[in-house]
């Protein structure tokens, strides 16, 4: 166990198990001189990364990208429709930004979730074999980079705000590795994960992204290893070096230029204070509120240096049922629509500032949809016959609608995009699939995920 401002010898052994805990399973056998011998083989992952902005709770399809206004009053978008860059077709009220970008997304317009079950699908379900996505993704590319950065990262809230409710768990194990190795699972920077558990640090680590604590902490480590780390063959000094360089950089956002931070900001689009606390769900709006923008900073910075699947999710608010916990199709949408919005722009914009956008895709969805009725209170209820799915980045094609649905926005009219055709496009993405099939140890898990058929039109 490794305790900052302590005094802990370590040996290889130990060192390697500070590797594996504290840095979501950071792979150093690479530096060792075992491997000195010959390079490592090439491996079949792409230079791309994937953003998976989970929306927990259920989004509704007519009020985010299907509208349907020229459906009866109780089935078309609550919150009305905008027209988009796209000819003809239109978005739910909420997201001017998002319409005017339409023109860089793909909106699939006949996803069917499966079930109208509240769990973590599809980040974390059976089609993944119970596992994280990035998981699988890094039981092949390896846990962590040369730079020592996670390859799968997981974000919640409180990742960028402490006072953040805790990491929705109630649905599903966001960092479950299903049948892969534990040192797969996603690295989680709220100091809720394995950071926590697994390593005694003398500084709040609610408080990850307080560069003055982060770095004291580093400071204080390395004073008190100095004499152990100048006894280090070379090798070994290097991965020391790593496992405290640049990684923690990387999660600190005071690092970056504050009018950056300001430009994502979702703080600042509404006064959390007015949120109704009369929804029990009030405080998980208001996180919403105050950290999606962040996180979406956040995760810009994950995939830039080096992190290959970034999940995002937004806790559980997006249930909008009209009852005790949820609020109305209008007033939640009057919550979630405004954050998402911009988040999701800004982001967007950043990638193709930066010259990312044809590198990282963002994929944003919920577990389910909801259904073609509003009922009596005004809101809408658990639905998987449909549900909304956007895509945008990644080098796919983009400016278009996949697929149609029915006049009452409850089924696909066109042939149905499944959640393994969504797992067969971010495996393809990720992945040069061709070498992957030739590519020794390659687990039979990683090989299914990789030969599920992508979402058509998406993929040559």
């Amino acid at each position: 166990m490794i305790s900052i401002g302590g005094h802990t010898r370590l040996g290889r052994r130990e060192f390697l198990r500070v590797g594996g805990l504290a840095l979501g399973g950071l792979s150093l056998h690479w530096l060792f001189p075992a491997r000195a011998a010959g390079a490592p083989a090439e491996k079949p992952v792409t230079d791309k990364a994937v953003v998976f902005l989970f929306l927990h709770g259920g989004p509704s399809q007519f009020e985010t990208f299907d509208p349907k206004m020229t459906a009866p009053a109780e089935v078309r978008s609550a919150t009305g429709e905008i027209p988009t860059r796209i000819p003809g077709v239109t978005f739910g009220g909420s997201f001017p930004k998002l319409a005017a970008r339409a023109d860089r997304l793909c909106v699939v317009r006949s996803y069917v979730p499966g079930d109208a079950n509240h769990d973590i699908k599809p980040v974390v379900g059976k089609d993944s074999f119970g596992a994280n996505l990035g998981s699988a993704y890094a039981t092949v590319a390896g846990s962590n980079r040369p730079s020592g950065m996670p390859t799968n990262v997981l974000l919640f809230p409180r990742a960028v705000d402490p006072n953040a409710q805790p990491g929705q768990a109630s649905f599903g194990r966001f960092p479950s590795t299903g049948p892969f190795a534990a040192s797969a699972a996603p690295f989680q920077p709220d100091g809720d994960g394995t950071l926590k558990s697994d390593m005694k640090l003398n500084l709040p680590l609610e408080r990850l992204d307080d560069r003055r604590a982060l770095l004291s902490g580093f400071d204080q480590l390395r004073r008190g290893m100095e004499a152990e780390a100048e006894a280090m063959e070379a090798t070994r000094q290097q991965a020391f070096s790593l496992l405290l360089g640049g990684v923690g950089e990387a999660f600190d956002l005071a690092r970056e230029d504050p009018k950056t931070v300001d430009r994502y900001d979702t703080a600042r689009l509404m006064d959390v204070g007015k949120i109704d606390k009369k929804w029990n769900n009030h405080k998980y709006y208001a996180d919403n509120a105050r950290t999606l923008g962040k996180l979406m900073l956040l995760a810009r910075r994950c995939v830039e240096r080096g992190a290959g699947f970034v999940t995002v999710t937004t806790n559980f608010v997006w249930d909008m049922h009209a009852d005790v916990n949820n609020a109305t199709m209008t007033e939640g949408m009057g919550y979630m629509g405004p954050p998402l919005d911009h988040a999701v722009s800004t982001f967007l914009d950043d990638l193709r500032d930066r010259g990312l956008d044809e590198r990282v895709l963002l994929v944003a969805c919920g577990e389910m949809g909801r259904t073609p009725r509003v009922n009596g209170k005004g809101g809408r209820d658990h639905w998987g016959n449909l549900g909304p799915l956007l895509l945008a980045g990644g080098g796919l094609p983009t400016g278009q609608v996949i697929g149609r649905s029915a006049s009452n926005g409850g089924e696909p009219n066109s042939d149905p995009v499944r959640i393994p055709n969504l797992l067969g496009t971010v495996m393809h993405t990720l992945f040069d699939v061709g070498k992957l099939r030739v590519t020794r140890g390659v687990s039979r898990e990683v090989m299914q995920l990789a030969d599920y058929a992508p979402i058509p039109g998406l993929h040559g």
